[in-house]
């Protein structure tokens, strides 16, 4: 190309580099995202508000991918409902209480030593310095929200507004204190709730089969009468230190038990059972059989570890007896299982539970020498074989085994079923309006709602209070029997006292202070020192939005926990009035879920793994290789990718399932962005004033409808909260529509035409497309915009317009868009079959480019043959070839032919492709110049136009 000819071209030429540059990527940050949520406050509509309220996240560590993914998938959605002309409020918020957070203040879950003021205000310290960090967090990958009004469940008035859902709950009376077996961890000192709990697998337990001695008359049962000798009866327990608070042995009535004689003594055992019986006792004679368990029932036995002086102990019935595995005779602990201690209940038998809140045995577990087993290993360390040790003589036999088992999901360690008084929120007599407000919310996935609702279903009560200082109190007074007093009446006054001093007041004042005892009790109270349950705390949180939410979404682990307990408080609070016309309703609209993340293998992320990958290394870029750092320290900066990175990947993965992130995951997110770029910047490159007046070729419009569907598709897509959907048809259009289609067809008219086309509605409809995904993307490609777009106040950031308002004035479209699709087909059908043909025809080296040729398209005449007549004047643009002819002859004897067959429409179409009749053009390179070293006519009129 002479540079005369050069100079008269249209090529590219834009400021928009080729990577994200790290000094203005702070600016791009706070246009989208803390300019666009002021702007969108103010300028969307009053009463159209979108809210999403936000899951607390705990602040209690560093931020993860997992974060991200989840702060990012709301992120996405705020910014659509924007773009759909809805008013977004989303307010994002702390959990702040519990466990976690005093046990990592502290160094350690061992407290002594530091009064309970002295462990809140070490545990706030920490928490409030990790909100801080983690806000800086998600800002830095760019989530839109009102940080100014940010929530924590440690806030003043949010812990008031939670002792008003509380109070709500003891006015319905659903609040009571019970002496009851609730899960407990005796690392972490203190009752767990089930959604605290994570079930392993490998957990080894010692099992035992022993025998405990029947003392009561058994000569009424016929099949027993004439039985002479010692009589046990053999119970299989997986938890033998629970052996000390035994208190019944259980029998199924409609079992069938068999006397298997050992030595001189007799074993019952369930008729089923003595076949498995062998494994512990090779040898033994079966002596009676047929004994139905109703007839064993009454009878007594002895327990020697509660003494020798302790009355004897029943021989109960129990419906989930079974003779699936053991010996059919169950022993029972009241104080350590719930069904145990249900089926005693209806006995009268009462909860024992003798070890203390750290698993150590107390001074009842064997009353005639306590020392024995206090001075033994706690239950999780040993205690199992000290108990077994002094029952040596009725021990039958021991084995390991590997079972499913709880371990407190903080400390990592077993969990216990242990009898202690706790208070209880009533979850059975709410549950049928809780399943019933659930059938109005939309679940994504639609699995979701199975899923809560099982939990709801197996539910009868939430276990509320937990042993810990850092929590908001329970509101409870007990008098000098230890009788515990709460109503709304006391519970009001406590609120009163606790907005005057604060919930640390409650600790750090004397404990009967009179200040925080009703005017209306008389005598002298204490302060109760359990704390909340943080399930309540986050629970509670409907309670900063003014009605339900649009949308909560989290992981799907939260449906055992936020999910569930922000239902069960909401519910438990309403009441039927016509704010709610009668009808209760869930404090969610939308329930969305998603999957945990994992490394590219697949696997688990773990500190010991060293598998953990934080929002950091994606953004710069450096899990794809050695990332270039720029400065040092807090200063430094990454020449990498940028936020979109890890926004792209969180829109691209199908969420509600697990997520994989790794180097070949992010590979091709990251391919993706480079090719946004490079999009954006040839268009940037190319726009044309000139271009707004031209008019509108064919081809503009079929480019314009695959603009709208593909629009249409993907805002199909964002509403239906599939993101991976919706980048994938981002992704084609780019790929097949734009890039290898119109791009590639538009080029000659672009650079060596008039100029015309429509990248300018390319441009700002590709921008609404990303503005939700790749923000940053967007803020930068909008602010290299030619002056003459800059100039034009009708033009609004693509963040900040109406999705679907119009790319370009409906005046100018002279064909009807469902015309243009069924033409589409037709054109794209052929011009796939000229592409096939051409690759031919490079392959054996007589083509280089595609204007090295002239095509001739032979059909019967039809409705295929009418399109292409109708688009013959473009087919060369089209197909990127310099001559197109229909159902013309053939030249003799050309110097090279290729032809291809294909099916159109039911239509055989014959595509030719052979050498160019005419010159190569200079200026345009086309062959349609009359000689060599001459212009075609095109060309000669836009160069005279010039000069």
């Amino acid at each position: 190309m002479s540079k005369s000819w050069k100079s008269t071209l249209r090529l590219p030429r834009s400021s928009f580099p080729a990577r994200p540059s790290p000094k203005l990527q702070q600016q791009w940050l706070r246009q989208c995202t803390d300019d666009l949520y002021d702007w969108q406050s103010k300028n969307r509509p009053e009463g159209n508000d979108f809210v999403l309220h936000d899951g607390p996240p705990y602040a209690n560590g560093s931020l993860h991918v997992g974060h991200a993914l989840n702060k990012v998938l709301k992120d996405m959605i705020v910014r659509v409902k924007i773009q759909q002309g809805r008013r977004a409020v989303y307010r994002p918020g702390w959990d702040c209480h519990g466990l976690p957070i005093e046990m990592k203040a502290l160094g350690s879950s061992n407290t002594k030593g530091l009064t309970p003021v002295q462990i809140r205000d070490t545990a706030r310290r920490l928490a409030s310095k990790t909100v801080k960090e983690q806000m800086k967090g998600f800002q830095s990958i760019g989530i839109i929200a009102n940080w100014e009004k940010r929530w924590t469940t440690m806030d003043r008035e949010f812990e008031i507004r939670q002792l008003r859902v509380f109070q709500e709950l003891v006015q319905r009376g659903l609040v009571y204190r019970k002496h009851k077996p609730v899960y407990w961890s005796a690392s972490s000192r203190t009752a767990l709730a089930e959604a605290e709990l994570e079930y392993r697998d490998d957990h080894v337990s010692t099992a035992a089969y022993i025998r405990f001695p029947i003392v009561s008359d058994w000569s009424s049962i016929p099949e027993l009468s004439n039985f002479q000798g010692p009589l046990y009866a053999a119970i299989w327990t997986t938890t033998p230190w629970t052996l000390p608070a035994n208190k019944a042995i259980a029998v199924h009535n409609d079992l069938f038990y068999s006397v298997i004689r050992v030595g001189s003594d007799g074993l019952l055992v369930a008729t089923e059972r003595i076949e498995a019986t062998k494994q512990m006792i090779p040898s033994f004679e079966v002596v009676i059989n047929s004994i139905r368990g109703s007839d064993l029932k009454g009878l007594q036995y002895h327990n020697k570890l509660r003494g020798r002086t302790a009355a004897p102990q029943p021989i109960i019935d129990a419906g989930f007896v079974t003779s699936d595995s053991g010996t059919g005779i169950v022993h029972i602990a009241p104080g350590h299982g719930q069904d145990d201690y249900e089926v005693c209940v209806t006995h009268g038998i009462e909860a024992f539970a003798p070890i203390d809140d750290g698993g150590f045995f107390t001074k009842e577990a064997y009353p005639d020498d306590p020392e024995k087993l206090m001075s033994a290993p706690s239950i999780l360390d040993g205690g199992s074989q000290s108990v077994l040790d002094l029952m040596t003589d009725d021990v039958l036999g021991t084995h390991k085994l590997r079972h499913k088992y709880p371990y407190d999901w903080r400390s990592k360690r077993p969990v216990v079923i242990r009898a202690t008084a706790q208070w209880f929120a009533d979850v059975g007599s709410i549950k049928d309006d809780a399943l019933a407000a659930l059938r109005d919310v939309r679940f994504v996935p639609e699995a979701g709602r199975v899923r809560l609702e099982s939990f709801i279903k197996g539910r009868s009560e939430w276990c509320i209070s937990r042993q810990r200082s850092w929590g908001v109190p329970i509101p409870a007074l007990y008098d000098e029997s230890g009788t515990s007093v709460m109503t709304p009446e006391t519970v009001e006054h406590i609120i009163s006292v606790m907005r005057e001093r604060t919930s640390s007041a409650w600790f750090s004042d004397s404990p009967d202070d009179p200040a925080w005892i009703a005017p209306s009790l008389t005598g002298k109270y204490r302060r109760g020192t359990d704390t909340m349950d943080v399930w309540f705390d986050s629970g509670s949180s409907w309670t900063e939005t003014e009605g339900p939410a649009d949308v909560y979404l989290e992981g799907s682990d939260q449906h055992r926990g936020w999910f569930q307990s922000s239902l069960l408080t909401y519910v438990a609070t309403q009441k039927l009035d016509e704010k709610h016309s009668g009808k209760i309703v869930a404090p969610f609209k939308t329930l969305i879920t998603h999957g945990f993340t994992l490394d590219g293998q697949g696997k688990k992320m773990s500190k010991s793994v060293g598998n953990i990958i934080v929002p950091d290394q994606v953004m710069d870029g450096s899990l794809l290789g050695p990332a270039k750092v720029k400065g040092k320290g807090q200063g430094q900066q990454f020449d990498g990718p940028g936020p979109d990175a890890i926004r792209l990947w969180a829109a691209s993965a199908d969420f509600t399932t697990d997520v994989l992130i790794g180097q070949t995951i992010l590979q091709p997110v990251h391919t993706s962005l480079i090719k946004y770029r490079t999009i954006v910047k040839m268009l940037l490159g190319s726009l044309n004033q000139e271009a707004r007046k031209s008019p509108l070729t064919k081809l503009d419009q079929i480019a314009l409808v695959q603009l709208s569907d593909t629009m249409s598709q993907v805002m199909e897509s964002y509403d239906n909260y599939e993101f991976h959907r919706a980048i994938g048809v981002i992704n084609r259009w780019v790929a097949t529509d734009l890039s290898a289609f119109y791009l590639e067809a538009l080029k000659d008219r672009l650079y060596c035409g008039d100029g015309g086309g429509i990248l300018e509605p390319i441009f700002i409809g590709f921008l609404r497309m990303l503005s939700p995904v790749t923000p940053l993307l967007v803020e930068e490609a909008w602010s290299h915009r030619p002056t003459w777009m800059a100039e034009d106040t009708s033009l609004v950031n693509p963040a900040r317009q109406l999705y679907d308002s119009p790319l370009v004035n409906p005046a100018r479209l002279a064909v009807s868009q469902d015309a243009l699709r069924e033409d589409t087909v037709i054109i794209s059908g052929v011009h796939n079959a000229v592409k096939v043909t051409l690759e031919r025809a490079r392959g054996d080296k007589v083509l280089g480019s595609s204007l090295q040729c002239s095509v001739n398209l032979v059909m019967e005449n039809g409705q295929v043959a009418s399109v292409l007549e109708r688009y013959l004047d473009e087919l060369e643009a089209i197909f990127v070839v310099s001559s197109v002819a229909i159902n013309q002859t053939m030249p003799q004897s050309p110097a090279w032919a290729y032809e291809q067959e294909v099916e159109v429409q039911g239509t055989k179409v014959k595509v030719h492709v052979f050498p160019p009749k005419e010159e190569k053009c200079s200026r345009c390179w086309r062959y349609v110049a009359p000689s060599e070293d001459e212009l075609c006519n095109r060309c000669e009129d836009v160069v005279g136009a010039s000069t």
